[in-house]
């Protein structure tokens, strides 16, 4: 089974102004990240604004991320929802056409207890084949639900296709005990602020939202750490922190679509009840992204 490792970026999802998906847009957007150097690409998460969008739609993007890669680099697919019956319909179509794996959210805004999550887990993976790879994906401050080490290690047992989990909350502390779950299993940091300090601690990457408009830095990070050159890791990580910063990423998807078009490519719109950044906002984003164009 392939693992998600190095920059994987959580690519948006370009909309028109009606709600629809921009297919050429989407296009672009994946050739960029190709070139860029990215390892790997993550549509349909949160940065992907998953939830707004339909099964046929999250189908749709898959299938023309999936396409346009064309086994260039791996490509996992985001299938977490609300029902698991969705869960488990967008899992096996990510299968079917052909992605490296999936990533998965648990249900959101019910809270579940923990042999709830073990069971939900449980019930995904066997689903799949075996050898399909699925990462779980915890980030409670949005799912209302936390998966803990322990459950994480218990399903981790019991389900072979899991191999790893995206962790998205801010706590070093906790990413030290799912790196402690077995030896080969694969943690990734949601927080792209962490990815330096997660590589060192034995992490495999990042799925990052900021790398949707600048991969650079945080490609440079992961090759020179990989290369040796913790030096040249640090001064690109510090970039990359001072980039996060200014798209405000993970807290404003409209400023990261903006950003796609300071740099000149279509970000599309973002989707009801999103909204744009105000004109004023644009023209202030672009003045403090002049110094990385």
């Amino acid at each position: 089974m392939k693992r998600m490792h190095g920059v994987i970026t959580a690519m948006t999802t370009p909309f028109t102004v009606d709600g629809e998906v921009d297919f050429a847009a989407l296009d672009s957007e994946t050739e960029f990240l190709i070139n860029a150097g990215v390892h790997c690409l993550y549509p349909c998460g949160t940065t992907g604004e998953m939830l707004f969008m339909t099964n046929e739609q999250r189908e749709a993007v898959a299938e023309a991320v999936v396409e346009k890669a064309a086994g260039r680099l791996i490509v996992f697919i985001h299938v977490g929802a609300v029902r698991v019956e969705d869960t488990i319909q967008l899992a096996k179509h990510a299968y079917r056409i052909g992605a490296d794996g999936v990533g998965v959210v648990t249900p959101l805004f019910f809270g579940l207890n923990d042999r709830e999550m073990e069971n939900f887990y449980a019930t995904v993976s066997s689903s799949l084949p075996e050898d399909f790879a699925i990462y779980m994906y915890n980030i409670p401050q949005c799912s209302t639900n936390d998966i803990k080490p322990e459950v994480c290690a218990r399903v981790a047992a019991r389900c072979r296709n899991v191999i790893g989990i995206k962790h998205s909350y801010c706590d070093m502390h906790r990413i030290l005990d799912y790196l402690q779950v077995r030896d080969d299993f694969s943690v990734l940091v949601g927080f792209d602020r962490l990815l330096l300090p997660a590589l060192v601690i034995g992490c495999d990457g990042t799925v990052s939202g900021a790398s949707s408009v600048f991969p650079e830095p945080f490609v440079e990070v992961y090759e020179k750490y990989t290369a040796g050159d913790m030096a040249g890791a640090e001064a690109a990580m510090w970039r990359a922190n001072d980039i996060v910063k200014k798209l405000k990423a993970g807290t404003s998807l409209g400023t990261l679509k903006a950003a796609q078009r300071v740099r000149g490519f279509a970000g599309g719109y973002v989707h009801a009840p999103l909204m744009e950044i105000t004109e004023q906002e644009r023209e202030s984003l672009k003045e403090d992204l002049e110094m990385y164009l």
